[in-house]
This record gives C-alpha cells, structure tokens and sequence, in this order.
C-alpha cells in the first residue's frame, strides 16, 4: 500500500492523514469546491478536487472519486466515516478497479448494511436479538399483524438506516398506520431504500457498543465498550468507555458475542457491533457499523491501539499481532462532539467563518478537529467541527479534566453547543453514572427554557 486517496473530508480526514503519514505512506485528499482551503487538503501529499459543494456531486460522485484516484496513482481508498463508508456498490467499483477499498468487502457490508438481514444473521450466531419481524415489512397489513404478536410498542426503522434517521416509536395502531409510510418515505429520501422492519421498543436502554478488528486470516479481538446513551434524537453526543451500566461478566459476554457477530459475517476490518443494554443487564444486537466511528478515539485511549493504523495494516493483508490476552483497559475516557449549532434556537446548524480560537491542551486531552482560524464552515455538511477526548485514571478524572477542557476551548464567529455539553457533564445524575438513552429528554431539554 504505497498511497492512499481519502474519500472524505474534516476531522476524520486529517485523522487518517495523520496516521499514514506515521506509516510512510502517501496521501491524496479530495474536496469540493467549497472545501479548497479546508485542513486536510493543505495536510496531504497531494489534493484534488472532486465537485461542487453538494455532496453528491463531490463526497459521494462514485466516478469522480475513482478518476481521482486513477489521475494520482492512488492504489488504495480510505472512507472514513459517513459518506461512502458503508456504501456497498462504492466498494465493489473499488474492487472492480483494482483499487483496495479499507473496510470490509462490498458483500459484507451488503449483509450488514441491510439491518434486518443482519438481524437473522445474527440470530443462527447465537448473538441475542430484539423480538421483532423476521426480515423487511412486506405492507401495512404486515406490520399491523407483527405489532399485535409483540406488543406495543415498537420501533419502525428504516433497514438500510443509521444516524439516527428512519426511525419511529409507536405505541398504538392508529400511531403505526399514521407512521408506517413516514418511515418508508424516510428511509427511500435517505438511503434510496425504502425497505423497514419492526422491533419491539425497549424502554430507557443503555446504548454501549464493542469495538472490534478482525483480519484476513480468521482472527478477531474485541477492543471492549463505549457508552453512547447520552443523544438527542438518536445523534450521540458524548461518549464514554468504560461504562458504567456493566460489569465485568456482561463485559465478557459482549465482548464474546461481538466477536461471534464479526466471524459469522465474515468480517475483516475494523468495525463496531452496537447493542442496546436493558434494566436487567440483558443486551440485544442493534446493528453493525462496518466503518471506523466517530468515538473511535476514546478506545485508543483506553488501550493505547491505533485503531486506523490496525485498519490500513488489515487492508494490506497483514495478521493481527494481537491476542486477546494481549489487550490491557486502562483508565477511563471521554469524548464530547464539538457542533456549529445553535442550541437556544432548536440546534440550528450555525455555518460561518471562525474568527477566534482557543484549544485546550495538557495532560491526558487530545482534540481531533479540522478547523483553525480563518477556516469556513460551510452550509453543506454534518455540523461536528471538533472532538474534545479526555483521559484518566478514573471516570471522575477524566470528567474533571472535560470540565476545564470545555471551559478552555474558544471558537469565535459560530454558535457551538460547548454550553450544552458542560450542561451535561455537570449534571449530578451523569456524574453519578445514572443514565439511558432518555437522560437527556428528561433531564437536559424538558421544562428547561435555555436550551
């Protein structure tokens, strides 16, 4: 692998070109017009313009990226997260190119990707899944007839989703009829895929995922949890590892069973297997994110693994030097996503140029960001301009040191959510490590007029 092309843009595009040029590696970025003068094309070997600002004309223009990667000599494509990550036909084209896609097959990330055909998956694994439909809704009559044997209720979604979107909770009939085509329409905008399935609704879980890498030779180790209960409206918001809903025995049980997702699929890459955690301490299989995560950083922390360098290594064929008895947690870690939005105003994204700023720094923090003084955030993309990660010997350690991180970071000419997100640290039933998917519903956003 001599020279990687990085099909994305931001953070995690600097992450990655960070992490080759650590390797001797060469780097090629791409971007759009509006992203010219972004960091990672000023941190690359070379850079190319791919489009327009929308998206699909740049980001995600399958023919632009491959001739960009042809034009440079690029023999490989990193996809970081979101855009093309997950897209199955973008990394069978890479194949059919001779270009190595880094990430998992384009048939896994196909059996994957389909959230109810993981589902069954992962079912003949022995991995414990939520009571549900058997595959995708057929019709309304479908979904009436499924809902009435498990009970409301449910949850809608959308079966080639995530990030949160196409997906809805209902809790009567009438509800189901007035949501079902919502989602399929949803889930058709959003993923140009209009097929969804029925789960039984778990009220109040904890949402904690396991962090795996599995190479081309039949070896697996599981990198333990992170805790990603604290959202809005399904986006994570802060992050954590460990968590504080399990102990060691659920930590081994999740951690084997993630392993058994991962081999039954066939996976190689790094990937991450997400369950939902109930009152009882049962957990249930969600999905299967076949990408690197955006909270990748707090598990690097924890046991001190670079996860994209393992991932590169991976995709050129390398075997896994590490053992599971090799594998040591230490500390606690937090990350919190730094937004241009506006909280006051519904979190209305708040694009603009940054006219000041300020970063924190000492012992035990590490700021993945793309943005410096001067740079524009532009109207067209995800709204995270920055990740403040923190590390301690103890979970009230590396709280403390997010505190004075927070009250650190400076970044003028946008509206961001660092208010919000100290709101939230400081709040006494996170520090408790009392929380679920909710907490911030219940305690953050209702009857709270400032936000």
């Amino acid at each position: 692998m001599n020279k990687i092309l990085i099909a994305n843009r931001g953070e995690i595009a600097v992450r990655i070109i960070r992490a080759c040029k650590e390797m001797n590696i060469k780097t090629v970025a791409i971007y759009s017009e509006i992203d010219k003068d972004a960091m990672h094309t000023r941190l690359a070997d070379e850079s190319i313009c791919v489009g327009p600002a929308n998206s699909s004309k740049s980001y995600l223009n399958f023919k632009n990226i491959i001739e960009a990667a042809n034009i440079t000599g690029a023999d490989s494509i990193h996809p970081g997260f979101g855009f093309l990550s997950e897209n199955s036909k973008f990394a069978k084209i890479c194949e059919e190119s001779n270009i190595k896609f880094i990430g998992p097959s384009y048939k896994v990330i196909e059996l994957m990707g389909n959230k109810s055909n993981a589902k069954e998956l992962m079912k003949k694994a022995g991995v414990p899944v939520i009571q549900g439909s058997e595959g995708s809704i057929k019709g309304i009559e479908d979904a009436t007839k499924i809902c009435k044997e498990i009970g409301y209720p449910v949850m809608i979604k959308a079966a080639a989703g995530g990030g949160g979107k196409g997906i809805r909770i209902v809790n009567s009939e009438e509800e189901l009829e007035k949501n079902y085509n919502i989602v399929k329409q949803e889930a058709k905008v959003s993923f140009n895929d209009d097929e969804i399935y029925i789960e039984k609704y778990i009220k109040n879980p904890r949402h904690v995922e396991i962090q795996i890498l599995a190479d081309e030779h039949g070896n697996v180790v599981h990198l333990g949890e992170r805790d990603c209960s604290i959202q809005r409206r399904n986006q994570k918001i802060i992050e954590e590892t460990p968590s504080t809903a399990i102990d060691e025995e659920l930590r081994n049980k999740m951690g084997e069973a993630a392993i058994r997702a991962a081999k039954a699929s066939g996976y190689t890459s790094c990937g991450t297997i997400e369950f939902l955690v109930d009152s009882d301490k049962n957990f249930y299989f969600m999905e299967m994110n076949t990408r690197i995560q955006v909270e990748h950083p707090i598990t690097e922390m924890r046991t001190g693994i670079d996860i994209v360098k393992a991932q590169i290594k991976i995709a050129a064929g390398e075997e896994l030097k590490l053992e599971q008895k090799d594998i040591e947690f230490r500390g606690h870690s937090i990350e919190c996503r730094i937004n241009a939005e506006n909280p006051n105003k519904k979190f209305m994204p708040c694009p603009g140029t940054i006219t000041g700023i300020n970063l924190p720094g000492g012992n035990g923090i590490r700021i993945d960001t793309a943005i410096y003084e001067g740079c524009t955030i532009p109207p067209t993309y995800d709204s995270m301009i920055m990740k403040i990660i923190t590390y301690g010997e103890s979970r009230n350690e590396a709280i403390s040191k997010m505190k004075r991180a927070l009250e650190e970071t400076v970044i003028e000419g946008v509206d961001t959510n660092i208010d919000f997100l100290f709101k939230i640290i400081k709040n006494p039933n996170f520090l408790r490590g009392n929380f679920d998917t909710s907490f911030i519903e219940k305690e953050i956003a209702i009857g709270d007029g400032e936000f």
